[in-house]
């Protein structure tokens, strides 16, 4: 069972706060979470789809690579909203991963997968690996501007 917070918006507060399983199947409650928290952030329709995007994609990043065959772990998805800036924060507690290592391919090596840290990159302002809380697991804080 997921733990979902959600709370009123005030200059740097805490949004959303939502921890999940670090499985495929959740990642839609995700996605509705997150759109609902980042149109009551004040993004625009096209706004809120790139934010869902940008975290779904993290999201199966961390799933898939971080978490890999462990089926035990968990991610939370924070969204703070400060002025006219959204913050979100990843977290997952497996192996800390090297972000040196993180590379999206070559946009012209045509086949499937492999372009979710471009796309991430793309659409937010700001895309940063940070020390994680505990010195556990890993830390992406994507920042976007709401215009």
């Amino acid at each position: 069972m997921a733990e979902t917070q959600m709370t009123v918006v005030a200059d740097d507060q805490v949004l959303l706060r939502l921890r999940v399983p670090a499985r495929a199947e959740r990642l839609k409650e995700v996605r509705g979470a997150v759109g609902e928290a980042a149109g009551r952030c004040g993004c625009g329709d096209e706004a809120v789809r790139e934010v869902v995007i940008a975290v779904d994609e993290a999201c199966q990043n961390i799933i898939r690579h971080a978490y890999g065959e462990k089926t035990d772990g968990d991610v939370v998805v924070e969204i703070r909203c400060h002025d006219d800036t959204m913050i979100v924060d990843l977290r997952d507690f497996a192996e800390k991963v090297d972000p040196a290592t993180i590379k999206p391919r070559e946009l012209d090596d045509l086949r499937p997968g492999g372009l979710g840290t471009h796309f991430m990159r793309e659409v937010m302002d700001s895309v940063e690996y940070l020390a994680p809380p505990q010195g556990r697991g890993n830390l992406l804080r994507m920042v976007k501007r709401i215009s």
